[in-house]
């Protein structure tokens, strides 16, 4: 799980009972917590080596979910397999004709390499000479009615956009509180750009509210990451930058703080004297990642989509703190859990009568790099998205305290709610419904950028998260068994009831605010 940046409010709905009887809502049988336990220490077994996406370890993880759902009868859903893959780059460098040139008329400007921009790992290599536009924060997000190329022309200009996502800091920002959604990752912003037809991009420092953070560049992160994002792409100082905006009577940090004020972009062409000549010189070796895919079908063509991530960071991201490299994490919760519990549903469905729509099991790679997998599947589904009536997520959900499940997303779908009411009191565990809890950036994100409504389960924080302790004796196997089996009982809903939930927004609740919490590697 990735970039969580807050803490939670709770909204309870106590569980003083437990659920008497089987009900037509919940599905036959039970999840075995002996199976979800046996999955959980495979995976997480020093032999995976966490399962960084790109590694020999995450090849072998992706057999082993394979081989389950083929011994379970499933079908694969992808063509001539389980197997969808995506490229990701496991080393990247570059090289010394990397430049950057900005004019202004008769006015040039040298950029120093290392010192006022470098290059990003996901940059495309080759040069390009074009005009300038300024982007905001580089988002489009519907789900959000926020689009920071409304009304502007970029087709053929090289875009600066700010790293993040507006608001960052205020706990009732649409964009998921102080939780990094989706639209934060760089490399989503590159795509985006390219999208609109920017034959280049450069990332700024989001000055306004971080400046200090960024009075120099990051380092150069030549490890594993996300593939070529087919435009070049750099990232430039403040300095610079807001040197290049005051030639044209513009203040970069005013400009961020307008958009923060009102979420209403500020995006404009510069202008026309201005241009940018940039060579990006990058590298790297590519490998082949894949999600893992497999389909239950139904009556008809609608489905339901169960998913998890199996990959977690191997001996620790790029860029993160030098204590924090070098050693092995075996992510049991982060998310053996998850696929593990992918896993068990996908037991327990496999011997059901055929339901009104089918559901599709999908363990994701690449979470970790800034959810590589779902984003790919997302733009290259194997069954169509207009058939998708909902999706759940299940990140960490192997360490529940106190007896309770979090769940995020039941406004996301106009039957959500009711299926719930149906379901609670849940065997004595009471359920957190906070948006602002778990609304952010996991897998069910992407689906949520395309208008699927989304549930996210997920058992809570921890301070093993990213750890050599997240270990397999921690994990608190009845206990994420009932929230499985609270799962499968919406699942069984979602997949039998008449009507399909409709795709809905609201604003999360405000709340009191609150420090940030570090949840995972910044999105940049």
């Amino acid at each position: 799980m990735i970039s969580l940046r807050h803490t939670a409010r709770s909204i309870f709905l106590a569980g003083l009972l437990a659920f008497a009887g089987a009900t037509h809502a919940e599905a036959p049988g039970r999840v075995d917590p002996e199976l979800f336990l046996n999955h959980v220490k495979h995976l997480s077994s020093p032999e995976m080596r966490g399962r960084g996406t790109g590694s020999e370890e995450l090849d072998r993880a992706a057999d082993y979910v394979a081989e389950k759902f083929k011994a379970l009868g499933l079908r694969p859903a992808a063509p001539g397999g389980f197997f969808q893959y995506f490229p990701v780059s496991v080393a990247a460098r570059f090289g010394s004709g990397t430049r950057l040139e900005f004019a202004d008329g008769n006015h040039r400007e040298k950029l120093s390499l290392n010192k006022d921009f470098q290059p990003l790992n996901f940059s495309a290599s080759g040069e390009v000479s074009a005009p300038l536009a300024f982007a905001g924060y580089g988002i489009t997000a519907p789900e959000y009615g926020y689009d920071d190329y409304a009304g502007l022309n970029v087709k053929g200009k090289v875009v600066i956009v700010l790293y993040h996502e507006p608001q960052e800091f205020d706990a009732a920002s649409i964009f998921a509180g102080r939780m990094y959604t989706r639209h934060a990752q760089s490399f989503s912003k590159a795509m985006n750009a390219r999208l609109h037809g920017a034959r280049g991009i450069i990332f700024v420092g989001d000055a306004a509210c971080n400046g200090n953070e960024r009075s120099s560049l990051e380092e150069f992160a030549g490890a594993v990451g996300p593939a070529d994002s087919g435009v070049p792409a750099v990232e430039v100082s403040i300095r610079a930058v807001a040197r290049w905006l005051e030639r044209g009577g513009l203040d970069l940090v005013q400009l961020q703080k307008e958009v923060d004020r009102d979420l209403k972009p500020r995006s404009l062409a510069l202008p026309e004297r201005f241009a940018v000549t940039l060579r990006s010189d990058v590298t790297r070796t590519r490998r082949m990642a894949p999600n893992v895919a497999a389909y239950i079908p139904g009556e008809t063509a609608e489905h339901v989509v169960i998913g998890a991530h199996y990959d977690h960071v191997g001996g620790g991201e790029a860029g993160w703190p030098p204590n924090k490299q070098g050693g092995v994490f075996p992510g049991a919760d982060d998310n053996a859990s998850g696929t593990a519990g992918l896993l068990e549903l996908a037991r327990r469905f496999s011997s059901q009568p055929k339901a009104r729509r089918g559901l599709l099991f999908l363990a994701f790679a690449g979470e970790e790099l800034g959810l590589l997998g779902s984003s790919h599947y997302i733009e290259h589904p194997l069954l169509p998205l207009s058939d998708a009536v909902a999706m759940i997520n299940l990140d960490m959900i192997g360490r529940i305290t106190d007896r309770q499940i979090l769940v995020g997303g039941i406004n996301t779908g106009s039957t959500l709610h009711e299926i719930f009411n149906e379901l609670l009191p849940w065997r004595g565990y009471s359920v957190d419904f906070s948006e602002q809890t778990v609304y952010g950036s996991s897998d069910h994100h992407a689906f949520l950028s395309k208008s699927i409504p989304s549930l996210f389960f997920f058992s809570g924080l921890h301070p093993d998260y990213h750890r050599s302790s997240d270990t397999w004796e921690k994990i608190k196997a009845p206990e994420a068994a009932d929230l499985l089996d609270l799962a499968a009982a919406v699942i069984e809903h979602l997949s039998r009831q008449p009507d399909r939930p409709a795709f809905q927004t609201s604003p999360p609740a405000t709340r009191t605010p609150a420090p940030p919490v570090a949840y995972g590697p910044v999105p940049i």
